[in-house]
């Protein structure tokens, strides 16, 4: 009788059981391993592992509207992939360069397309304070990878009978040839934005530069010369009004043609869109023989926090479409000069003809952009060298004013308007219009009266009729009456209404501003529509008498438009 040890028994089945396990397993995971093979390589398979697109969002400056929208969608239509196999979009957003650096430290964007990386520091700085002593010591950055894939050198575009009146092609042109045309000529009219843009910051460096006869390494000492800063100041009192920024100007001179400005400063590519556009008079890039700087439209993927490898691969996907020999084509046929040297600027069909009124041979010498501290000295400076100001801000208060809180969000649009001028220098004045015209503040400097506007614009009420014209009129006496020619002399007029108490009429209202500009001080009006209700026509025609312009608000851009209106002065 044989006896089985009761260990050996159960180690024996045991093994049974893996065994029979084992054979039971392994086609599962074979047949495991096939499904997500035919995942990775078949289209219907790739939305298990995909789990969604890779969204890339990204904000760039205006002026590039159309070729950035159009390269994007074509990256889109591209079929670019991260390497997890997910598709990659890209989410293009419009908006200025402020409003782009809040977007980026705020984290509403993961990449950025300014039209110049000369805001670059200043978003890292900015960013540092942000995050504190931390990122301060660690010497950390928000802006990561920069790229740039298209430029385009900043010009003076004149109206082609100007430049030749000045000497063009046969003599070069350069900033005090403009100072010089604008005091023998009243009549000359011209302008630059402010340096909240790129253009302007771009254009009043190269001021900057021509006063210290220099054209690399600009220095805070440099910049606060009394030499250079006679010179600028010289050049800047002659400038007619400044601006929002450059796509707004190449608009206004598309529409209004030489009767809007004889020369004004915009990027070259800007010159070739307009020569494209326009049906008559054609504009002439003065590339200025002092030198000049070069808008280099950057892609910049900013180093957040939680970035991640997908987003990163989505940005190095779309940098790479961007630099393509496709990409560099495209941006070549929208008048750029792509950042690729080897595409030339003389091939057939290219846009870089005299014929639109650009020499690809120039410019002849290129600037250096100077530090983040000289270019924050020249910023600064720019405040006290710049024309001055004389404006009134004449607002409707009659009782239509109080209907949806009108006049409640026309008082916080005002104290917009009054908060963006940073220079306590220039002189603002408030009229109120409604069945009278009343000044409530009168015409004085910010430096004394920025908290009595302050107030006197809080305490506004709505009652009454609407006496328009009379309003303009009182106001557009006064700056006459001042006979300040050193100074920009404007009005900003909003209405929500139509005219229907003044004594003044619409006729002689223009034939007065007509014949108070010509003779005697330029007087330059603005006038706001405010909602459906206000007479645009008329307002159109009391600004056009002074070559000024009349825009349309609402409820919900009335704020907008006058910030964008205080960058004229």
């Amino acid at each position: 009788m044989s006896t089985r040890n009761p260990n050996t028994t159960s180690s024996n089945r045991l093994w049974t059981c893996l065994i029979v396990s084992a054979l039971l397993l392994v086609p599962l995971l074979c047949l495991g391993a096939w499904l997500g093979y035919k995942a990775l390589i078949s289209p219907e398979g790739a939305s298990i592992v995909t789990e969604g697109d890779v969204t890339l969002r990204v904000g760039y400056t205006p002026e590039k509207e159309t070729a950035f929208r159009e390269i994007v969608s074509r990256f889109n239509g591209s079929g670019a992939k991260t390497l997890q196999g997910r598709s990659v979009r890209v989410e293009a957003v419009s908006m200025d360069a402020e409003r782009m650096m809040a977007a980026a430290l705020a984290g509403e964007v993961q990449a950025i397309s300014p039209d110049s990386a000369v805001w670059l520091t200043q978003l890292d700085a900015s960013w540092r304070a942000q995050q504190g002593l931390a990122a301060l010591q660690a010497g950390t950055s928000l802006v990561g990878e920069t790229t740039r894939y298209a430029i385009s050198p900043v010009v003076i575009a004149m109206w082609e009978d100007v430049a030749h009146s000045m000497g063009a092609p046969d003599r070069s042109i350069g900033w005090s040839d403009l100072m010089d045309r604008a005091r023998s000529d009243p009549g000359f009219r011209w302008s630059h934005p402010s340096t909240n843009t790129a253009s302007g910051l771009l254009a009043t460096l190269a001021m900057f530069y021509a006063g210290s006869g220099k054209t690399r390494g600009l220095t805070q000492e440099d910049a606060q010369a009394e030499e250079t800063l006679a010179y600028v100041s010289a050049v800047e009192k002659t400038v007619r009004y400044y601006g929002e920024g450059e796509l707004a100007v190449i608009q206004r001179a598309l529409t209004d043609g030489p009767k809007f400005l004889d020369a004004f400063v915009v990027q070259e590519q800007l010159v070739i869109y307009h020569n494209r556009q326009a049906s008559g008079h054609r504009l002439v890039a003065v590339y200025p023989r002092e030198g000049t700087l070069w808008q280099d439209h950057p892609l910049v993927l900013l180093e957040q926090p939680g970035l991640t490898s997908d987003l990163r691969q989505a940005h190095a996907a779309l940098r790479d479409y961007l630099l393509s020999a496709d990409a560099q084509q495209f941006f070549l046929e929208q008048g750029y000069r792509p950042a690729d040297l080897s595409v030339r600027l003389d091939a057939p069909g290219t846009p870089f003809t005299s014929a639109n009124g650009v020499d690809p041979s120039q410019p002849q010498t290129t600037l250096q952009i100077p530090s983040s501290a000289v270019i924050a000295v020249v910023r600064e400076a720019w405040a006290y060298t710049k024309r001055q100001t004389n404006v009134y801000l004449v607002s409707d208060t009659s009782g239509s004013m109080a209907d949806d809180n009108k006049i409640g969000l026309a008082r916080q649009a005002m104290q917009t308007f009054v908060q963006q001028i940073p220079s306590d220098q220039e002189r603002v004045g408030l009229l109120t219009f409604a069945s009278e015209v009343q000044e409530v503040v009168p015409l004085g400097e910010l430096g004394s009266n920025r908290a009595v506007l302050d107030g006197a614009i809080a305490n506004l009420a709505a009652r009454g009729n609407t006496a328009l014209l009379d309003a303009v009129y009182a106001a557009y006496v006064k700056l006459q009456d001042l006979k300040d020619t050193e100074r920009i002399n404007a009005i900003v007029v909003m209405t929500d209404g139509r005219e229907n108490r003044s004594r003044m009429q619409l006729t002689d209202l223009v034939r007065r501003i007509q014949a108070g500009n010509a003779g005697g001080v330029p007087v330059v009006i603005f006038c706001i529509a405010y909602g459906e209700d206000a007479d645009m026509q008329m307002l159109r025609t009391i600004a056009e008498a002074s070559g000024g312009q009349a825009r349309e608000g609402s409820l919900e851009t009335i704020q907008e438009l006058y910030k964008l209106l205080s960058t004229y002065f």
